[in-house]
């Protein structure tokens, strides 16, 4: 009997580790299985006390009166399935007559109390289907990316849900992007992992950093093209509309538009071309778009060239193979004319901390209205924490795991050998060669106090 107390002890205190320092163990160990109990025990009440039962139908209440049995009590919605994950738990349920897909999200927060997990939510996949994740512990706290991913052509994972699921940057369902930002909230680092992700891919990557190159330039070796300043960033422009407008005659050239063509052979963008006439993808990130639209001059024709660039492949460069990330701290109507067009254009939506309402009504007023508040409620003490959404009104917390400027380095260079030649972007290729040392240093340095 005192083994098996000092056993069960054991076990215990084991099990408390666990949950403080390492929350995914313990759910891995012991919470799946405490949790998943848990809810089988509690379902029928939990649903009856958030108002997710109907009452019996009236075949029912006929075949217990006849029988002179007790009347049935209400309905929960069926379990299909249940799953357990690294993260959590998945549950399909059959939704009954009268219920709605709704009701259930409404009530995730209830849910989420009842079981005693760390959250839950919830969506629909079929009429009368819905899938409720639930996960253990806050995944967001130590991102941890898995093992395997469903990495494909032009769709990258890049951070992780607050379901514990994996957010995708696919660049052929969300051609252009915008990523919003203040000082120190996660921004940058959420660009190397796009980097760094899209690195192993046959893609052109083209970066445009007016900050004199900090960010992006030590990345050099996977990019393309590189411009620093603005007058350089308005000429790579021009050549990438260039560019587009070259991949568009070589796609009208091979459309083949004949009564004997099956349609899925009619080419309409560059996914559509066969693979040995297929131009290489580029994406385009731009660090910080405010060094490119603010200007100090009333007409600017550096910047409204710039713009109406910026506008031009965000309109028409999916086709060519031609995708946007525009990164910045603000972005309205105070950049200048143009912008609200150029923001029109891009469907994807990513917004870290912000420091007024205003910048996260800049990403999500005209899409998702609920993501503003939730933009405004991300702490400082969490960076890397964002809300991300698109054109269907849907938004998911998300947090991407942190990668310091050496790894995603290392990465680039590993991965050098892929970076493609693109005659059109050739006077923008970055200078690979090591610079001698310099004398002195360009700024002072603060000295060292004792």
């Amino acid at each position: 009997m005192t083994w098996l107390t000092v056993a069960l002890l054991l076990v215990v205190v084991t099990a408390g580790l666990l949950r403080w320092r390492r929350p995914a163990w313990y759910w891995m160990t012991f919470g799946v299985t405490l949790a998943t109990l848990r809810v089988l025990v509690r379902y029928a009440s939990v649903m009856d006390a958030c108002g997710l039962t109907v009452p019996p139908s009236r075949w029912r209440l006929a075949l217990a009166r006849a029988a002179n049995r007790p009347a049935p009590g209400p309905r929960a919605p069926r379990i299909l399935r249940i799953r357990p994950t690294r993260t959590g738990l998945v549950l399909r349920l059959g939704l009954r007559p009268g219920q709605d897909a709704f009701d259930v999200a409404a009530s995730c927060d209830r849910l989420r109390h009842s079981f005693a997990l760390y959250g839950v939510t919830s969506r629909e996949l079929r009429s009368g289907v819905v899938e409720v994740r639930m996960t253990g512990y806050d995944v967001l706290k130590r991102v941890q990316m898995p093992a395997k991913t469903d990495t494909c052509p032009m769709r990258v994972p890049v951070a992780l849900r607050e379901d514990g699921a994996i957010h995708y940057r696919d660049y052929r369902a969300v051609p252009h992007a915008l990523t919003l930002g203040a000082t120190e909230s996660g921004k940058s680092v959420y660009q190397r992992n796009l980097v760094a992700a899209l690195a192993s891919q046959k893609v052109a990557l083209v970066g445009i950093d007016c900050k004199e190159g900090v960010e992006l330039f030590p990345l050099a070796r996977r990019f393309s093209a590189l411009a620093d300043n603005p007058d350089t960033a308005a000429e790579l422009l021009d050549a990438l509309v260039a560019h587009m407008q070259d991949v568009y005659q070589l796609i009208r050239a091979e459309q083949r538009i004949t009564a004997d063509v099956p349609d899925a052979e009619i080419a309409a963008d560059i996914w559509n071309l066969p693979e040995d006439l297929r131009p290489v993808p580029i994406v385009v990130l731009v660090d910080e778009v405010a060094e490119l639209t603010l200007s100090a001059k009333r007409n600017d024709p550096r910047r409204d060239r710039i713009v109406k660039a910026l506008v031009r492949l965000a309109q028409l460069g999916r086709a060519a193979g031609i995708y946007l990330e525009i990164c910045g701290q603000r972005f309205g109507s105070e950049l200048g004319d143009g912008i609200t067009m150029l923001r029109a254009q891009l469907t994807g939506r990513t917004a870290h901390r912000v420091n007024d309402e205003s910048s996260a009504k800049m990403a999500f007023a005209d899409i998702a209205p609920d993501a503003v508040l939730a933009a405004i409620q991300i702490p400082t003490d969490m960076p890397g924490v964002a809300i991300t959404g698109d054109s269907t009104g849907g938004w998911a917390r998300i947090r991407a795991p942190h990668t310091s400027l050496r790894q995603a380095v290392n990465t680039c260079n590993r991965y050098a050998d892929l970076t493609p030649d693109l005659p059109a972007l050739a006077p923008f290729r970055p200078a690979l060669g090591i610079p001698k040392p310099a004398d002195a240093p360009a700024v002072e340095s603060i000295p060292a106090t004792t």
